[in-house]
């Protein structure tokens, strides 16, 4: 398949992001914390705060989405399984592609939000029974759930840039936890 510039370049540029994100992220633990060698310890009352805080902002993230996903339903008239749709006396064949299509991006930030939010957890879990300094700690898992949070409403309102944007703040954060693990390990 042949590719004019403007898709080589998009290409390259996609190619690279992560590796310029890491490295942005590498240099913000480096600059904000004496990183210390990784040392199995319990989390503090502040990280447990913090942890705390990340935590409610993606419940708020997760209801957002799920209340999203339900008036779209309702506003089409459209339902989650068979026996609701046969009660209904509405068919699928006659949903419109408009209906379709808005419940698809419901479902698509929700998935989307999952499959990120599990691996920040994974991240998280062994960053957190380091220690790491309070404010590294506050900037990766609080900036985590507000990037999925503004990425979410982002994506719900169709504004690309700024979903974009959002979608960058909770990369950098989860590179910024793995980037602070691997210096942790190696010092």
């Amino acid at each position: 398949m042949e590719f004019d510039q403007k898709q080589r370049k998009a290409i390259k540029l996609v190619t690279i992001y992560p590796f310029i994100l890491f490295i942005i992220s590498t240099f913000i633990n480096l600059s904000l914390a004496d990183i210390e060698s990784a040392k199995l310890s319990l989390p503090s009352v502040s990280h447990l705060h913090i942890i705390i805080i990340s935590a409610l902002i993606l419940t708020v993230n997760h209801s957002l989405l799920m209340t999203s996903t339900e008036i779209t339903r309702v506003k089409f008239k459209m339902y989650s399984t068979p026996e609701e749709w046969q009660k209904s006396g509405n068919s699928r064949e006659v949903t419109s592609e408009l209906a379709i299509s808005e419940l698809k991006r419901n479902h698509n930030a929700h998935r989307n939000l999952t499959e990120n939010t599990c691996i920040f957890t994974v991240l998280a879990i062994p960053f957190l029974l380091i220690s790491p300094p309070l404010i590294i700690t506050a900037i990766w898992i609080i900036g985590f759930a507000m990037g999925r949070l503004g990425h979410s409403i982002a994506y719900l309102a169709g504004k690309t840039g700024l979903r974009g944007l959002f979608m960058s703040i909770s990369l950098l954060a989860m590179y910024g936890i793995a980037s602070y693990l691997i210096c942790a390990w190696f010092i």
